[in-house]
């Protein structure tokens, strides 16, 4: 039988989620860090049925009310980012994959575009700095139609004259 290698979160990753927890008066569960292990190893953007999903394709034995009760205490850690997609369905985005970088969310399809624009990133810390604000990081979402959905909305061009 194959052994698969589970993949392993970086050792400052699992010291900020167990200092984090300590400061909440919680342990790091073998079960936390199954799960903080399982978000290094997601690619892109997930939501929680996701991951649950993926845990349970690599051989996890993770509960949905765990996973759904880790995944908050990983954003406040600052190791997950969370964000709500056009659909009203939150989302997640591990810290690590992170680059400052903006989305473009289709309302219809819930495709997630990401894209980086400088002239944003020099817009945001510019006010930043006029208002003397130190920014943690910067999340930007556009929300609109993508160009596929757009073709589908709109009417046909051929009319016939009555």
């Amino acid at each position: 039988m194959e052994t698969v290698e589970k993949p392993k979160a970086p050792p400052d990753s699992v010291k900020q989620f167990k200092d984090y927890l300590e400061s909440c008066g919680l342990r790091l569960t073998t079960k936390r860090q199954d799960i903080l292990e399982q978000v290094y190893a997601y690619n892109g953007h997930f939501q929680a049925e996701d991951l649950l999903v993926q845990m349970r394709r690599n051989g996890y034995r993770a509960s949905r009310p765990t996973i759904y009760r880790t995944l908050p205490l990983l954003v406040k850690s600052g190791l997950l980012t969370e964000f709500i997609d056009a659909q009203k369905n939150t989302r997640y985005e591990s810290i690590h994959s992170l680059r400052e970088h903006a989305h473009l969310i289709c309302l219809r399809c819930s495709q997630i575009v990401e894209f980086k624009e400088p002239k944003i990133d020099a817009l945001q810390k510019a006010v930043c700095e006029e208002h003397a604000f130190k920014p943690v990081r910067f999340r930007n979402e556009i929300i609109g139609y993508c160009a596929e959905c757009q073709a589908e909305l709109e009417p046909t061009s051929s009319t016939t004259d009555a």
